[in-house]
């Protein structure tokens, strides 16, 4: 690759360490995953219970890498049991109407 691409393959080594990370945790959460997207790595996460289910970004911020979800969730990957925590309590409070 030309140019940026250096960089952009390095994110997307780190990016994929991170979710393969997060992922390591979420059995443990009751939670079941995986990785897709090849080349732009997402993990997508469901609660088998619930049937809910998001697709878990990782990014670059100024303050270390991040990870978003849907219905503004985020999670800090220095942090990697609180985000796994809030997946899964997103996923349970998701089920019940409102």
């Amino acid at each position: 690759m030309a140019g940026g691409g250096d960089v952009a393959s390095g994110y997307t080594g780190e990016r994929r360490a991170l979710l393969q990370a997060l992922a390591a945790l979420l059995p443990d959460q009751g939670l079941v995953s995986r990785m897709v997207g090849g080349d732009d790595p997402v993990l997508w996460v469901w609660h088998p219970r619930t049937g809910r289910q998001t697709i878990v970004f990782a990014t670059p911020s100024n303050r270390g890498w991040l990870f978003l979800w849907s219905s503004g969730g985020q999670g800090r990957a220095d942090d990697l049991e609180r985000t796994a925590g809030s997946l899964r309590e997103m996923l349970e409070s998701s089920a019940q109407p409102g």
